[in-house]
């Protein structure tokens, strides 16, 4: 697996636990912000044929 792969993998599972504790702590708006950058990075991935397994959550 390359630098940029192992990056991206690890910003999105970063992403997802962030989204998961917004949730959690009823911050909405964070929970917003979390969604747009996990989906963007999802876009970064197809685009870029990277396979991202599916969240935990």
């Amino acid at each position: 697996m390359d630098a940029f792969t192992a990056g991206l993998l690890q910003r999105i599972k970063t992403t997802e636990s962030d989204l998961t504790r917004a949730r959690e702590t009823g911050d909405d708006f964070l929970a917003e912000v979390e969604l747009a950058e996990l989906e963007d990075l999802h876009r970064l991935a197809a685009e870029h044929g990277v396979e991202v397994a599916a969240p935990t959550h």
